[in-house]
């Protein structure tokens, strides 16, 4: 995996996609090619948007997301499985497939879990991100709606997963990675990501 992928702000607009992802994967197992899957998604309006201008743009971002997954057990898993085990595959997904995801999630979720350390201020996720523009020049050149979105954003991915029971709250949960992820995460030789789900061992 290219660890050098650069930021983007994209996830302003692609968030979690839980509902669009389990759609897509079940066409993407079907071997369909991207353009194949779009005219199916438009035809039933199966992502029920109001216009189908989002349509292309955000089925590519779920088409992308899954082949960075670079496992078609966990594609399955994503399409198939219940949905608390789909969700954090969808995180993975997202952290293979976004650098920004991915550092938050190891950086400083992971390290959360490794510490023991279950608080989550609006202060983590803000000298994150100040880290993050002090260390990167398209980072830093994001506007402040931009980065507020995005950690808009990045905290809905844990109240998702059950990481964070809500918006307002600054406790972790110690959650339990599920054993699929766990098994792909290792057949991927991705250890570095199993501390983002609470795995250590």
């Amino acid at each position: 995996m290219d660890i050098i992928m650069p930021y983007n702000g994209t996830l302003t607009a692609e968030q979690f996609l839980f509902y669009e992802m389990r759609i897509v994967s079940k066409q993407y197992l079907e071997n369909k090619s991207i353009e194949e899957i779009i005219a199916y998604i438009k035809q039933d309006n199966l992502f029920q948007y109001p216009t189908e201008r989002q349509v292309s743009r955000l089925t590519r971002a779920c088409y992308k997301r899954l082949d960075a997954l670079d496992s078609e057990k966990l594609v399955y898993e994503l399409a198939n499985a219940p949905v608390e085990v789909a969700k954090q595959i969808n995180l993975y997904a997202m952290m293979r497939y976004n650098r920004l995801v991915r550092e938050f999630m190891e950086g400083l979720i992971g390290e959360k879990y490794r510490q023991q350390d279950f608080s989550y201020t609006k202060k983590d996720i803000n000298v994150f991100f100040s880290r993050l523009q002090e260390q990167n020049d398209d980072v830093a050149a994001w506007s402040e709606q931009t980065i507020m979105k995005l950690k808009q954003v990045l905290t809905k991915c844990l109240i998702e997963t059950q990481m964070l029971d809500s918006v307002r709250d600054a406790t972790l949960n110690p959650i339990f990675i599920s054993s699929e992820l766990e098994t792909g995460i290792r057949e991927n030789n991705d250890l570095t990501a199993l501390a983002a789900f609470n795995c250590f061992r």
